[in-house]
């Protein structure tokens, strides 16, 4: 039998990507609305409703009433804004996140979709927090620079129309949207201090931790951190911990158009300093592909169906 989703706001860039990434999979049925429906609350509604899964790509506020419109109590939501990735109520879609999570995932009828930059540093640090490798106290601080994709349509018409736009710096009143969940996922007391930036290039993103090894109480080996990632994403089809330290990492090459999450752990020569490192695209394992990939486990198919490993 056929999965009824319907993807309210499938014509942003992850809405986009998610209804191409299902639209030939048999076992999933799109529910779609022409221009005119879908401008049209009474069409929405219906099409909210009639859903097995409704897939919201909306502004928060927007995701917010599209959730007040479901009159049901069997439609299931997957919410890629930031609106309830804290909200109680609502399953965390980072399958990954711990032992339990894809479970609680599959069992959800709420579930919100994570944040890209967060996805990387929660994939980072939490596995280490949990492992007492990293204290819940430590004032850490997260680096990360994006495809410009990630800001919506108004940053993607910026840097295609402004040549000279070659990169980005922003977040500096220390209040970014996503520094909550990125704090109560990883079980932190304090929220880090988050710098997030975009350069020009399409998709693809690099999220960094560093880490000041001597410093931290447990003064934690490379080996420990390592380990402690490899036990956490152990059988994972999509995070991979890697042992090597290249010279760089790009963007825009090996990680964008894949739902791959890459950890790494570079370290001086003495083990006193180190930098995690996570590359990830803005729009796969950061996005469109978290929705399919959430969607997967909450009907029951193969998590990784529709995905490019």
């Amino acid at each position: 039998m056929s999965i009824q989703v319907f993807i309210d706001g499938a014509v942003g860039t992850t809405g986009l990507e998610i209804r191409e990434r299902l639209s030939n999979r048999d076992e999933i049925t799109l529910v779609t609305l022409d221009e005119a429906q879908r401008k049209d609350a009474a069409a929405r509604a219906q099409a909210l409703n009639a859903a097995d899964v409704v897939i919201l790509c909306l502004p928060d506020d927007a995701a917010r009433e599209a959730v007040a419109m479901i009159a049901n109590d069997r439609t299931r939501v997957i919410d890629a804004s930031t609106a309830h990735r804290v909200a109680d109520g609502w399953t965390y879609g980072f399958a990954e996140l711990d032992e339990g999570q894809a479970t609680r995932i599959a069992h959800a009828r709420f579930v919100s979709n994570p944040g890209c930059y967060p996805t990387g540093f929660l994939a980072l640090v939490a596995p280490l927090v949990r492992a007492g490798l990293v204290p819940a106290d430590w004032p850490l601080t997260v680096n990360a620079i994006s495809g410009y994709s990630g800001g919506g349509k108004a940053l993607i018409e910026r840097f295609e129309q402004d040549a000279g736009l070659a990169f980005r710096d922003y977040g500096f009143s220390l209040a970014h949207k996503h520094i909550p969940e990125m704090q109560q996922h990883a079980g932190l007391a304090y929220a880090p201090v988050f710098a997030p930036m975009v350069t020009r290039a399409y998709r693809g993103m690099i999220v960094e931790v560093p880490l000041p090894l001597a410093a931290l109480p447990a003064r934690p080996t490379r080996d420990a951190l390592l380990d402690a990632l490899r036990s956490a994403y152990a059988g994972s089809a999509l995070v991979r911990v890697h042992d090597d330290m290249p010279d760089e990492l790009l963007i825009g090459t090996d990680d964008a158009g894949t739902d791959r999450l890459d950890l790494r752990v570079f370290t001086d020569a003495a083990n006193t300093q180190a930098r995690l490192v996570a590359t990830l695209d803005n729009l796969g394992k950061g996005a469109a592909g978290a929705a399919v990939q959430n969607l997967n486990i909450m009907a029951g198919l193969d998590p990784v169906a529709g995905l490019t490993l």
